[in-house]
Order: C-alpha cells, then structure tokens, then sequence
C-alpha cells in the first residue's frame, strides 16, 4: 500500500506562482470578484507565502509553497462532526463534499490554514465557462464517490487533494495497459508539479525507498512545517541555500 507524500525544493523555487493557477484551473477552483476578496473570501487550494529578511539594501526573499500538508495525524479529521474529512488508506486527507455541512471545524483546526470556505455559489459566465476542466476521470468508483473535479456548492469547506482525480485515472490507465506506473509518471502527476517550471516539486511514495520523494525526504535538507506540533505532514520541503 503506497504512502503518498509531495517533496518541493525551496532552492528551486522562483514564486513563480504556476503552481497556484495550475491548481484553480485543474481542479475548478471558484476565483472571488474583487468585493468579495477585499472580505478574505478568495479561495485558493495552495499559495505561496513570501518572508522578507533583512533591512534595505540588504534583502533576502523566501518563499513556501503552501499546500494541504496530508498529514499522518490530521487534526481536521479528529474534530469534523460529519466525519465529512477523512484520511484513507494511502494516507490522503480528503474531502466527502456531500457530506459536509460547512462548520468549518476543519478550518480552525487546521494549523497551516489550508483549508478554504466556499462563501458564495461559483459562477462561469460565458465564456470564462471553457476554462472548466471537463475531466471526470475514469469510470470505477474512486475515493469518496468522486472521480473528477467537480463544482463545488456553497457553504462547503475545499482543500488541496493531491490530484487524486488524476492519480486514479492514471491508475485505470496502467491497469488497462497491464503495467504499473512508474516513478518518473507519479512525480509530475499533480497538476501543480507538472506545471512547475524550475521542477522544484515531486510526488510519490513515501514508503517506497527507491521513490524520488523518498530519497529527497532523507536530505539533510528536509523539514516539515509545524513539525512539533505533532501532526506528521507528508509534503517535505528541501532548506534553500544561502
């Protein structure tokens, strides 16, 4: 049983911001009108957090790209009333958005803030309604009874989910084609890695040590953010130098 997990190098990293709009647009992320964002409300599944160092001329910026950290110990899962999160065999921390009933319990126990309520119904007008992934992925059930990324009602709760849409339909694929996929195919497998242009991030299996992102979690540069807090996050950061 694989442990899915994310690496991303800081020392790669140009705050580029592909990864943000990647996200929005694979998983049909809602955007905000500007009055609703001025309220806090735009929704974006990760970011990236900028830290300034130094005074003036001597500047230093970092930058964290911030998404769902699927933790091992997921404090969102402990405290939804609906158990409308959850944490699945292969250790991702999803979303059953017909369960849930937006208390956001799951947002305020989340320490790395990921998670996004959904204030308002998401409209398309045309024709910013092409810009829609049609994608279902495949027929067979998947996680959740959800196998694509679907719009997403009002008054839920939305996070990062690694792709699993494209993971699973990946999975269907190989097996159609008797093979199993490889390492080389899983690391650019969320949309967010595959868009990356400098390759700072990779994904795969944690528990598969001649993975990629096995290796690189045994840098001496590897972190993870918050990790004394005890919640065990599987997306890796890689120290930048300097």
């Amino acid at each position: 049983m694989p442990r899915w997990g994310m690496v991303i190098d800081l020392d790669k990293c140009t705050a580029c911001q592909a990864c943000t709009v990647a996200c929005l647009a694979e998983n049909n992320v809602p955007w905000a009108e500007p009055e609703e964002a001025a309220l806090g409300r735009a929704i974006f599944w990760q970011d990236v957090i900028t830290d300034v160092e130094g005074e003036y001329p001597r500047v230093r910026a970092r930058f964290t790209p911030r998404p769902c950290q699927h933790c091992e110990e997921p404090p969102c899962v402990k405290v939804c009333p609906v158990r409308a999160t959850y944490k699945d065999e292969e250790g991702l921390v999803l979303q059953r958005y017909e369960r849930c009933i937006g208390c956001r319990y799951c947002a305020v126990a989340c320490p790395y803030g990921v998670r996004y309520f959904n204030w308002y119904e998401p409209q398309w007008p045309e024709p910013l309604d092409q810009l829609l992934n049609p994608d279902e992925g495949p027929p067979p059930e998947t996680r959740g009874g959800r196998s694509g990324p679907e719009i997403r009602p009002k008054g839920i709760v939305e996070k990062c989910t690694f792709c699993v849409h494209r993971l699973e339909k990946a999975r269907h694929e190989a097996e159609e084609a008797g093979k199993d996929l490889t390492d080389e195919e899983l690391v650019l497998l969320p949309a967010c890695n595959q868009t990356c242009p400098a390759s700072a991030r990779y994904f795969g299996d944690l528990d598969d040590p001649e993975s990629t992102v096995s290796r690189l979690a045994e840098s001496s540069r590897a972190f993870k953010l918050l990790e004394d807090l005890g919640t065990e996050p599987k997306v890796i950061y890689l120290k930048a130098g300097g």
